[in-house]
């Protein structure tokens, strides 16, 4: 399964989202998304849930721990 640092590449690259338009969803900075995406840093429990609501995936799917993206 995918970790979340991959997850949220496949996520970038299937939605075809800026991160401007998910940064400015979720209220953190362009910087912080980039650092999600290379794995520098983890979102905190916030964060994961908005990030989880914007791609309309389940916080499973979101880290890695699942490889089903519906919301149960």
């Amino acid at each position: 399964m995918a970790n979340f640092s991959e997850r949220m590449t496949e996520l970038f690259e299937t939605r075809n989202v800026t991160k401007r338009a998910l940064s400015q969803a979720v209220d953190v900075s362009e910087r912080m998304i980039q650092y999600y995406v290379t794995g520098k840093k983890s979102p905190t429990m916030e964060t994961l849930i908005a990030l989880a609501d914007y791609f309309q995936v389940s916080l499973d799917y979101l880290v890695g721990r699942s490889d089903e993206p519906e919301r149960r």
